[in-house]
């Protein structure tokens, strides 16, 4: 097999506007591609993006938590478990791989899997600020807001894509209770996406209310991932333009 991709890269020309497909690898298995301009990115759907099993475990995120468990296990309470510098890179790396994915996925209106891959994180989340040395905590928590925000809008549209209004309103109006909450981390970031956050999802629960979340798009999209998937780029692209022309009118 060659290992130049030009003929790939002139198969799927860079276009700001069609940047991802939904593609089956030779197995069978669905896999998330995105075209950037200097070549093409692949993401696992399943598992970590990557596709890598750290300790031959789902996640390093799996591995430090059974590390809890055993410790637990052996001392009666897990009060002396610490994660040092290297498991911290590890799982700083992993946070990221997994923030990728997530974005991409709540571009293409993969609501569901963008909140499995933001809870992953919130729970990175939850074990560094419990078990991480001081000096480390502040690089993972403060985007603490931002995933919060992001899980929590995922969430809402799944719901309201189900038709369950009041109970989307309680997972974005329990979401600003938690970021609200949240314990200060003496960055500029931290503040900033906190800020951020709460305007994002104060303006979520107004549209929301107002029944200005309009669910056309949301069919739209997932009318256009099952045309990626299917290979059929025509009618993905004309979805596309639906999609922005609707987007267009809600801006103005």
């Amino acid at each position: 097999m060659s290992i130049d991709i030009t003929d790939i890269l002139h198969e799927w020309e860079f276009d700001p506007d069609d940047q991802y497909r939904v593609v089956a690898a030779r197995d069978g298995r669905d896999v998330l591609q995105v075209r950037q301009p200097l070549g093409i990115e692949q993401y696992e759907l399943e598992g970590r993006p990557d596709g890598g099993n750290p300790f031959g475990k789902e996640s390093v995120l799996h591995e430090m938590r059974d590390r809890v468990s055993a410790f637990r296990g052996r001392h009666g309470d897990d009060s002396g478990f610490r994660i040092g510098r290297d498991d911290f890179a590890l799982l700083h790396n992993e946070g990221v791989l997994y923030y990728y994915r997530y974005y991409i996925l709540f571009q293409i209106g993969d609501y569901e899997r963008t909140a499995m891959d933001t809870n992953h994180n919130l729970k990175i989340c939850e074990l560094v600020e419990r078990f991480g040395h001081k000096d480390d905590k502040n690089d993972i928590l403060q985007y603490r807001p931002y995933i919060l925000r992001m899980n929590a809008t995922a969430r809402a549209m799944v719901l309201l894509g189900e038709g369950h209004k009041p109970d989307a309103c309680a997972v974005v109006e329990r979401a600003i209770e938690h970021v609200q909450n949240l314990q200060e981390v003496d960055t500029p970031t931290f503040h900033f996406e906190r800020v951020r956050s709460l305007q994002y999802l104060r303006a979520a629960l107004r549209e929301i209310k107002a029944n200005k979340v309009h669910a056309p798009v949301d069919r739209l999209r997932r009318e256009l991932r099952d045309a990626v998937n299917n290979e059929e780029y025509e009618r993905a692209a004309q979805l596309r333009d639906r999609i922005r022309e609707l987007n267009s009118v809600d801006d103005d």
